[in-house]
């Protein structure tokens, strides 16, 4: 009969776990010296090793001849409670046993000396699942055990645990493996079972069993059906996306173009894929980016290794922080409501188009991103400029059934061979292959900590002294007006293209600016604004002019007195 890998190769001693090192030493020295607790709290994440050092710690402490604090493995007592023949050995699920009653009954057993082993072991897996009562009702007994008993406890929600029951427990903390960690074991096991796993392949497993030993196990064998376990065998029974197009769909969202966006998620459906998961992915590629952006330095040891460098140096480049983050929340938001709902595909369509268009989110993220983008606008003097046409694509990932390229336009021009070697000319050139060993932090955080330099125009030659131009003020005005608005900062381009809070009108030789607040009048007073005005009114005059920004004065602000104000009973004056 077959058996699962993980069961299979299920470690027998403290020698064979692996990751935990700082645990199962101090468990073997226990074992030796004899300086057993009567009550052990296992706590860490699924697939680390609790459940499985637990029983090898009820062996040891049962066997009749321990080596080295392992348990030997040959004893009556070990061959029994490996095979769960002894009775004084006993495994508890906590949620499906979760009530009064269970844990009474328990208590009553527990008293009785064991019959063929040294010690009664109760191990419970799950313990947060018990219900106040059954704690209440296992709070004595941990507190004062008989000398043949021992309690092991695990659990992955240690404050669901009560503080009683914690400080009557020796806590032992399970931690996430290293992902090299578990690619190297998973080679180690597959040689054994002789599977041809390639070290892509593995490293992909081990980034996706999360620090999970369990579920890296689980993921092999549920991939042992394919000849030769690659990358692409494990992203197809996964059901996962895949970094190329997962890079392709972002870039997507970052040129605004919701039918691409929509285009490639609808294939991935028709391929099987789960929204959450390439919701996922999205967000683990925007997590990655973010770390470079705020941590150049210490982001490359934080990146979770799916994605290249240089994938994340072309994205990290186009989006601020806010950006990054705001996209993220909306992920996130998503993924928290897609079991509930009833149609998964149009909640993450939802998601994307939300993420396409700046204005779909009204959060406190999605105003800071705008926010972010308007003042680098600002830094630059000009509007930002259009993202570049060609999209984003990476060649070393083994090709799908999907077709690389989808219907566009017909006056659109072809997607260029490589858009990392070729970058667009408004984007800074991404570099070359930073995944080598010769790329230092400290280029990536120059990269990121040097603002692109908007393209200077050449200023426009003064036009020769001309009569002045025929007209009314305001006809001046609108002329000056729409002459040196595609010259000003993005900011002052908005105020002035509405009029009822900038006011223009020409005075002689004076451009007059009004605005409603002294705020907005102090965005038309900075220099470079002014010599804007200046040269342009210049050239449409024919001569010098001076320009003037002011707060409008309204008569009812200036006229107001005490007696318009003893109308409200809120005001109280003092006399003399």
């Amino acid at each position: 009969m077959y058996q699962a890998l993980y069961r299979k190769w299920r470690p027998k001693t403290f020698d064979e776990v692996i990751g935990q090192q700082h645990i199962t030493e101090t468990l073997k020295s226990q074992v030796k010296n004899d300086r057993l607790s009567h009550a052990y709290l296992f706590i860490g994440t699924r697939g680390t090793g609790k459940t499985t050092c637990a029983r090898i710690l009820a062996r040891a402490v049962n066997c009749e001849h321990p080596e080295n604090g392992n348990p030997c493995g040959k004893c009556a007592a070990c061959r029994g409670i490996l095979e769960g023949s002894v009775m004084d050995v006993v495994e508890l699920d906590a949620a499906s046993n979760n009530g009064v009653d269970n844990v009474r009954a328990l208590r009553e057993e527990a008293v009785f000396s064991p019959t063929t082993v040294k010690k009664r072991v109760y191990i419970i897996d799950e313990v947060h699942m018990l219900s106040l009562q059954a704690f209440n009702a296992l709070l004595k007994i941990l507190e004062e055990p008989p000398e043949h008993l021992m309690f092991i406890l695990a659990t992955t929600e240690l404050q669901k645990v009560p503080a009683t029951i914690l400080s009557r427990c020796q806590r032992h903390s399970f931690r996430r493996l290293e992902s090299e960690t578990i690619s190297n074991y998973l080679l180690e096991i597959a040689g054994r079972e002789k599977l041809s796993l390639e070290k892509d392949a593995a490293d992909l497993i081990a980034r996706l069993s999360d620090g999970g030993v369990r579920d890296s196990l689980s993921l092999l064998d549920q991939c042992s059906s394919h000849e030769t376990i690659d990358v692409e065998a494990v992203y197809s029974t996964v059901g996962l996306a895949g970094k190329r197009r997962i890079s392709e769909l972002l870039d997507a969202i970052l040129r605004h173009n919701s039918e691409k966006a929509l285009q490639l998620f609808a294939a991935l459906w028709m391929e099987g894929k789960d929204p959450a998961s390439v919701l996922r992915e999205l967000s683990t590629l925007l997590r990655d980016v973010m770390l470079l952006l705020v941590a150049p330095k210490a982001g490359l040891n934080l990146i979770s290794g799916g994605f290249e460098e240089r994938t994340l140096l072309y994205f990290g480049k186009r989006m601020t922080t806010e950006q990054v983050v705001a996209a993220m929340e909306t992920i996130q938001k998503t993924l928290s409501t897609l079991r509930d709902v009833s149609n998964p595909r149009t909640a993450a369509e939802l998601c994307l188009v939300s993420l396409c268009c700046d204005s779909a989110g009204d959060s406190i993220a999605s105003l800071r991103s705008r926010i972010s983008k308007l003042e680098e606008q600002v830094e630059r003097g000009v509007p930002m400029a259009p993202m570049p046409q060609q999209p984003y694509t990476l060649r070393e990932e083994p090709q799908s059934s999907v077709p690389e390229e989808y219907p566009r336009d017909e006056d659109e021009e072809p997607y260029p061979e490589d858009p990392i070697s070729e970058p667009p000319e408004d984007d800074e050139p991404c570099p070359e292959d930073t995944t080598s060993d010769e790329v230092h932090a400290a280029e990536i955080r120059e990269s990121f900590s040097q603002p692109a330099a908007a393209e200077q125009a050449p200023s426009p030659e003064p036009a020769p002294s001309a009569p002045a131009p025929s007209g009314n003020s305001r006809e001046l005005w609108n002329r000056i007006r729409g002459a040196v608005m595609p010259a000003l900062p993005f900011d002052v381009q908005m105020l002035l293209q509405d009029e009822e809070r900038v006011i223009g009108s020409l005075d002689g030789n004076t451009v007059l600016i009004e605005t409603q607040n002294d705020f907005q009048a102090r965005r038309f007073q900075r220099q470079d604004v002014l010599q804007k005005f200046q040269s342009v009114g210049r050239e449409i005059l024919g001569h010098d002019v001076r320009v003037l920004a002011r707060e409008r004065q309204t008569e009812s602000r200036a006229t107001r007195s005490l007696d318009d104000l003893r109308q409200f009973k809120e005001v109280h004056f003092i006399s003399e």
